[in-house]
């Protein structure tokens, strides 16, 4: 992409002190600042709440980079430098109205000193609850006014805590901005890998024809994390495993594996098509819901010499906290392409290996005819790697060299890695680029939202009042409770259990 395709813009971020912004954000737009792909007029306004000066913003921003950007970055360098000269800060009191007065003449200031077009991205990398008090304080000071140049903001996770609040936060949001003005960002949606997914099957004639319920038998989507809740405690103990990963990350994920083809390739099309696979989701009634969906919670275990402690001895934890670090459920999707196919998703904390992938288990050939033969159970499998070692395995039975018809189960598998000369972009540096370009397609759409908030929100509501749905414990360091492997209904299929290094045995 070259930088004349990207209008002149500046870059407002509140939160601009915050872990998000040290971590992720400023390091991404500094990467995309290397690869060339920011427009020549192009600004960073750092908004935080602490009293600065630019030269001390600079510093801050020199510091983060050093730490967290992909590459050690020498601060006397012509490329940094120049970089940070396009940096500069404002003290902005989220809660104080008459602060965002200010940072709107500070905003006009730069545009002309500057000679940038008031095209303004606001990235909103601030606590939830502050989401409507800063989009509010800039509708009443005109900063959402297009007639200068577009403006976009974008909201970090989680939208809501309830469908309820999702739909009152969607209104507030609205009050000042149009949908094509609000970009919800999903970083998984970000990643490479989620996105060749939709590659993987609609540019490959012998994939698309047997993604379906006639050759599809199950397909399983985990996303296993190797560390505890740490730090973030007093936030976690308030989400849980459902809120924070299953109602965004992994049904966006579900959604773009069980998508219709598109009649274009365009944002709108694709996210049309995401929205259906959302809206089809089939509730889980209450009654049900102990037979459909197993949560979890870590105690102490042991890796090594090392002793994990449990969930409720993490700090910020309540010590008799219900909240779920592990969920699996089983899912279906009631449209003509999926009916009666089940889908199997987990995720959860303090499990043995850190890794994410979409594993669409096929149905076996009609015939067996070397079944009696084959040294393992066959399975013919499409495993779909996200993170980490990404890639695409296909694993199917071959003869074993030699004498007679003895059949083992083999693999292929490609590797990103294997391409060397491609960079794989941080999903930080792909999201933030599709804003400043306009293209929303993936960001969530409003719909997709209030879609996946009708489908978890009578699973979190039935957890509270019910006490009956039991909370079942499992070791740190193994693969979450036995109690998942029922979701199956048959005691000899269990979990597809990953590893770190991507392969299918």
């Amino acid at each position: 992409m070259k930088k004349n395709q990207i209008d002149s813009q500046i870059l407002v971020i509140f939160g601009s002190n915050g872990d998000l912004a040290r971590r992720k954000l400023l390091p991404a737009v500094f990467q995309l600042f290397l690869d060339n792909l920011l427009p020549e007029k192009f600004a960073v306004i750092g908004a935080g709440s602490q009293e600065k000066d630019e030269n001390t913003y600079r510093n801050d921003v020199m510091q983060s980079l050093n730490e967290f950007a992909k590459k050690s970055v020498d601060e006397n360098s012509d490329k940094a430098n120049e970089f940070l000269q396009k940096v500069y800060y404002k003290k902005v009191n989220n809660q104080a109205e008459d602060d965002f007065g200010v940072l709107k003449e500070y905003i006009e200031h730069l545009s002309s000193t500057l000679e940038i077009t008031q095209n303004i991205v606001y990235y909103f990398s601030i606590p939830p609850f502050l989401y409507e008090v800063v989009a509010a304080h800039l509708v009443k000071f005109g900063l959402n006014n297009e007639d200068n140049g577009w403006k976009r903001i974008i909201v970090e996770k989680p939208f809501g805590y309830s469908y309820d609040t999702a739909i009152d936060l969607d209104k507030k949001l609205h009050n000042g901005f149009h949908e094509n003005q609000i970009y919800r960002i999903d970083h998984y949606l970000g990643k490479e890998t989620v996105q060749n997914i939709m590659v993987t099957r609609f540019s490959n004639g012998f994939f698309e024809p047997i993604w379906n319920r006639k050759y599809v038998d199950r397909i399983e989507i985990t996303a296993a994390e190797k560390i505890g809740v740490g730090s973030r405690g007093g936030y976690y103990d308030t989400s849980g495993a459902m809120r924070d990963m299953i109602q965004n990350h992994l049904l966006q994920v579900l959604a773009v594996v069980t998508m219709e083809p598109p009649s274009i390739f365009d944002s709108d099309s694709i996210r049309n098509e995401t929205v259906k696979v959302l809206q089809a989701l089939r509730p889980i009634k209450g009654n049900e819901i102990a037979n459909y969906v197993v949560r979890g919670q870590y105690i102490s275990g042991q890796e090594g010499d090392q002793i994990l402690q449990g969930y409720r001895q993490e700090p910020g934890v309540a010590p008799n906290s219900k909240t779920e670090t592990f969920v699996a459920m089983k899912v279906f999707i009631d449209n003509w392409r999926w009916g009666d196919v089940p889908f199997y998703i987990r995720t959860g904390k303090q499990l043995p290996e850190r890794v994410t992938e979409v594993v669409i288990h096929l149905k076996p050939a009609p015939h067996q005819l070397f079944k009696q033969l084959c040294l393992t159970e066959p399975n013919n499998m499409i495993i779909l790697r996200i993170h980490p070692d990404a890639g695409v395995a296909i694993d199917f039975g071959m003869k074993i060299p030699g004498a007679g018809f003895k059949v083992q189960n083999v693999n292929m598998a490609f590797h990103y890695s294997d391409l060397a000369e491609k960079k794989i972009s941080e999903a930080y540096e792909r999201l933030l680029l599709d804003c400043m370009t306009g293209d929303s397609t993936l960001y969530a759409r409003a719909d997709a939202v209030k879609a996946s908030w009708k489908f978890v929100d009578p699973i979190l509501q039935a957890w509270k009042n019910n006490p009956e749905i039991p909370l079942f414990f499992y070791e740190s360091g193994t693969w979450g409770p036995n109690e998942s492997n029922t979701l199956f209904g048959d005691k000899y299929v269990k979990w597809r259990q990953p590893f770190e290094k991507f392969k299918t045995d």
